[in-house]
């Protein structure tokens, strides 16, 4: 089976005790990961590599995205997170969607044994940037800004608690670290590796 492309989007706010991550729970009609909690994420359909943008996607984000991706492709990958994020939340980036604030954070490929399987890229954007009432579509429920320590005491899937994991030193980290950073951590056969 081969994996499909796919984004998640990681909607980080600060909070007194420390930065908090926007996730909800599938559905127990999903056919994968149901009644798991997740960010906000899902398949990239082909109407997303050709959608406008309000805004491009930034430089390094877009250089991030195409180390694996052709241009259309790492387009698409951000107008799908902005997409799910709408869809699945009510939150948007724009009526279309301003892509320049989202970061890259990591890619996660689903083992060759699984049934479904996905390419995942998962994207961080600042609260500060999305706008609408939280309220989701069904396919999320209870959504909410969990903290970090507290969703990672929770039972989640392994790419949900990986990422968790690489995202406190991702956001102890400057812009100009994360710029020069050459190798990009990659999820694959239960192991990172950084391409």
């Amino acid at each position: 089976m081969r994996a499909r492309h796919a984004a998640s989007l990681l909607v980080i706010r600060a909070s007194r005790a420390g930065p908090e991550v926007l996730m909800g729970m599938r559905g127990a009609r999903h056919r994968f990961m149901p009644n798991k909690l997740v960010f906000p994420g899902g398949a990239v359909d082909r109407a997303d590599l050709v959608a406008p943008a309000a805004s491009p996607l930034s430089a390094l984000t877009r250089a991030r995205l195409e180390r694996a991706a052709n241009p259309a492709l790492a387009h698409g990958i951000g107008v799908a997170a902005a997409r799910e994020l709408a869809e699945e939340t009510g939150l948007t980036l724009g009526t279309p969607p301003a892509l320049a604030e989202l970061q890259y954070l990591c890619r996660m490929i689903t083992p060759p044994v699984m049934p479904i399987r996905f390419n995942a890229r998962f994207l961080v954007v600042d609260a500060e940037h999305v706008t609408g009432t939280l309220a989701g579509s069904g396919e999320l429920e209870g959504l909410r800004f969990f903290g970090l320590d507290e969703a990672l005491g929770l039972e989640l899937p392994e790419p949900q608690r990986r990422v968790l994991e690489r995202l406190p030193a991702w956001l102890a980290s400057s812009p100009e670290e994360r710029a020069a950073e050459t190798r990009l951590p990659v999820f694959r056969r239960r192991l990172w590796a950084l391409e």
